[in-house]
């Protein structure tokens, strides 16, 4: 298949997809429906990060090491595991001062990310720089106003250049994304509090009930923070989401569309459309909650409304359970 059938493959799913939108009744966000505090986290100012005292910090499997000052620093992408990616672009490695940060600082050297931001890994080059230009435009917002990392990246779409953004989208887009998130259904889980913008495990072993949310943790706080990209985490999810989820992804439920016409039929992408497999549910509940409140209003943003528009938070948290179940 050439480029041309591929874009008119995609473009033939999307209309369709958009004709069975239509065909749903469209309900409208109420004020009522308020961004959950599981998946929005706020910055905790009470958090005591680890104090850098002259020493290197390490990680498993490295012979790399860093001082805590490196690792906070914007403007150094910490390489931990050399042989798990090419040579970084100078971009990604090390921004560009003043104001445009090392991309490798926030979403880590082979694009992992974290459930505060984007795993930019195997996305199609053509989405990460619509998404660039659509931070600068205003076109991609937060539901939320006020959170670091999408106020960061609308801060740094401004100064950062056209010839950036395609040495960054061109080394991320030819990653491969790596399975790093364990999904358990479960009635309880860790008892946890807010490490600076992600949940952590407290360590004493005690748990709480989950309730109707997801809790996604580090496996290893220390390691996280010390931008390893080899980190891991659990995703603690509500039993039977799993099972709602897939119903949801497979066949809409009478409520949404399916997946596949558009992200491919195992969800892993399609052309110039994200993968949705194997990604934080952290990450991937606030986009859907972001586009059902007018914060992303991009390119294909209205097509992405019509989907979530019937969805209530509940089925979009066992949707997002389920993607991030499968393997990226």
């Amino acid at each position: 298949m050439n480029r041309f059938e591929g874009a008119m493959k995609i473009a033939r799913a999307v209309l369709a997809s958009a004709a069975i939108c239509v065909a749903l009744p469209i309900t409208t966000a109420t004020a009522g429906d308020s961004p959950p505090r599981w998946a929005y986290p706020e910055n905790n100012p009470n958090y005591k990060p680890p104090v850098d005292d002259g020493n290197v910090v390490r990680v498993p499997n490295s012979t790399a090491g860093y001082t805590w000052s490196q690792l906070r620093d914007r403007f150094i992408a910490p390489i931990w595991h050399p042989d798990d990616h090419r040579p970084l672009p100078d971009i990604v490695a090390n921004g560009r001062k003043p104001d445009v940060f090392a991309c490798g600082f926030c979403h880590r050297a082979d694009g992992p990310g974290g459930p505060e931001n984007a795993d930019l890994a195997g996305l199609p080059k053509s989405y990460i720089i619509r998404q660039m230009a659509e931070y600068k435009s205003g076109l991609r917002g937060t539901a939320v106003a006020g959170r670091l990392p999408p106020s960061l990246m609308i801060a740094l779409s401004k100064p950062i250049t056209d010839a950036e953004v395609e040495a960054a989208a061109t080394y991320f887009s030819g990653l491969q994304p790596r399975k790093r998130i364990k999904v358990v259904e479960s009635d309880t889980a860790p008892k946890s509090y807010i490490a600076a913008l992600l949940w952590a495990a407290v360590e004493d072993g005690e748990r709480d009930p989950l309730g109707q949310r997801i809790l996604e943790i580090p496996d290893d706080l220390h390691r996280f923070e010390s931008r390893d990209p080899r980190s891991t985490f659990t995703a603690y999810v509500p039993v039977g989401s799993l099972a709602k989820g897939e119903a949801l992804v497979k066949s809409g439920s009478g409520k949404t569309v399916v997946c596949a016409p558009c992200h491919g039929p195992e969800l892993k992408g399609l052309g110039p459309v994200p993968s949705i497999a194997g990604r934080s549910p952290s990450y991937m509940f606030r986009q859907l909650y972001d586009f059902g409140h007018g914060a992303r209003n991009g390119e294909w943003s209205p097509l992405m409304t019509q989907v979530v528009s019937n969805l209530d938070q509940d089925d979009t948290l066992a949707i997002v359970a389920y993607l991030a179940s499968l393997d990226p």
